[in-house]
């Protein structure tokens, strides 16, 4: 398993980072430390949680992730792993606020609560990458800045990054650490994938330029590139089988990830992924390692054995040919996701 910096701090991680969001809902405990077990021993030394975890977001389970994490962690060395977890943004993002009652925000007083919850449930003293999970765009930077730096300051955090970031949010907070000696973000967390390459359009030049890593979650597009959902399939227990019936948010996902558009570029990728001798997901996770402004690819599961085919991208090298017949579906159906 190779290692990358992410951006200028001092955290060298796995080049794929194991998501939790379903450990406590899609994927119980016994499951969810098997898991845990599994990319452990495969080299995997990066893992993504959030207060709010596990998804669909309930007031009644918010948190329950990171608890699953702190006592599988309680067994490790835990200078062997890197722990990222997240503070959630404003009530109205995609996901509801279901911590502090809804009262969330990015300010002072919100961080030093959420991070000393965050570090009870992970049973541990600091956190190696804090996130933003998603912005808070009426709020000044320079706050959510000053906040992320008081427990820098404190030693409850490692170093800070942001998560579903546009490149004017991303460049503005940089040009505010620079200009308030402010600590900077030194990781976005968007998604990214070959159904969803908008990262590319001008959040790739800032990261390039500024140095900061893309970690990208769904590489596989939540299952899809999977190929699982392919003729009109609606396995049981897969995430988008669940989500078009939970909710109408859940549902609004599941339509802009399984529709006409990203069934057909599924579709010709798994064509491609079968004449390289590989599978679509091995594909998918090469495809985002291959790219030079990505620090890791945050694969998730529901049991241990949806692992394998992530875990072979890290020693699956993406050949040129492979690399441009991708290139060729996303000229013929750009923008899959909308």
């Amino acid at each position: 398993m190779k290692r990358r910096r992410l951006g200028r701090s001092g955290l060298q991680v796995s080049e794929i980072c194991l998501g939790t969001m379903t450990f406590g809902s899609m994927a119980d405990e016994a499951t969810s430390l098997r898991i845990l077990d599994r990319a452990f021993d495969a080299g995997v030394d990066f893992l993504d949680v959030a207060e709010i975890y596990p998804v669909p977001p309930d007031p009644k389970r918010a948190g329950l992730s990171e608890e699953i994490v702190g006592r599988w962690l309680a067994d490790r060395p835990r200078d062997a792993v890197i722990v990222a977890t997240k503070v959630a943004g404003p009530f109205g993002g995609w996901f509801p606020a279901v911590v502090r009652h809804g009262h969330t925000a990015l300010d002072r007083h919100s961080i030093v609560r959420a991070v000393d919850a965050s570090l009870r449930r992970l049973r541990t003293d600091y956190i190696d990458l804090y996130q933003t999970h998603w912005p808070d765009p009426e709020l000044p930077i320079e706050e959510t800045l000053e906040g992320l730096a008081r427990v820098v300051e404190a030693g409850k955090v490692r170093a800070i990054g942001c998560s579903n970031e546009s490149a004017y949010g991303l460049m503005k907070s940089l040009w505010a650490a620079d200009v308030h000696a402010l600590p900077r973000f030194e990781a976005i967390q968007n998604n990214f994938s070959l159904l969803n390459r908008r990262f590319e359009d001008a959040l790739a030049e800032v990261c390039r330029r500024e140095r900061v890593s893309l970690l990208a979650y769904s590489p596989i597009a939540g299952g899809m590139l999977s190929g699982k959902y392919l003729d009109d399939a609606r396995p049981p227990g897969a995430r988008f089988t669940f989500y078009a019936e939970h909710s109408p948010r859940t549902q609004a996902m599941a339509r802009r990830f399984v529709n006409e558009r990203t069934l057909e570029t599924t579709r010709r990728l798994a064509a491609i992924a079968r004449e390289a001798g590989t599978s679509p997901v091995t594909l998918a996770v090469a495809w985002c390692l291959a790219q030079d402004f990505v620090g890791a690819a945050i694969v998730g599961a529901t049991d241990p054995e949806q692992l394998e085919a992530s875990l072979a991208a890290a020693s699956w090298a993406l050949p040129d040919d492979v690399r441009e017949a991708c290139d060729r579906v996303t000229r013929e159906i750009p923008y899959p996701m909308g």
